[in-house]
């Protein structure tokens, strides 16, 4: 699974930050890197220079191999908070496509109501 990470003009791409980030989306995605091929995460803040609450951005792009990519954001009052719940979303998503997935190819439907799921003892 390859991490790319991106930053907006007002946001220092310092290699602390991304080591960071790399090590988090490691950590929480680990186990789909099967069926991650990339995952792409952009660091912004949405004030610019200007103070405010909330104002890191944080957008992560799942792309899964023969899927639509997947795309969480949050918004947190720094970039390490927003690189936590967006990551969490992320996995949280791909938890339920995944699952999905796997859910359809090992999991037998039920039977429907009168069928029997288990062969009758023939009485003589």
């Amino acid at each position: 699974m390859q991490i790319q990470i991106n930053t907006g003009d007002s946001v220092e791409g310092r290699e602390a930050l991304f080591r960071h980030t790399e090590t988090v989306v490691k950590d929480a995605l680990g186990r789909f890197a099967d069926h991650v091929t990339r995952v792409e995460v952009h660091l912004s803040d949405v004030n610019g220079q200007k103070a405010g609450d909330n104002d890191k951005r944080v957008l992560m792009e799942a792309r899964v191999a023969g899927r639509q990519p997947i795309a969480v954001t949050e918004l947190a009052g720094s970039l390490h908070q927003a690189i936590e719940g967006a990551t969490q979303k992320l996995k949280r998503s791909l938890d339920t496509t995944l699952g999905k997935l796997g859910d359809k190819r090992r999991i037998p439907a039920p039977p429907l109501p009168g069928d029997s799921a288990l062969p009758e003892d023939d009485e003589a």
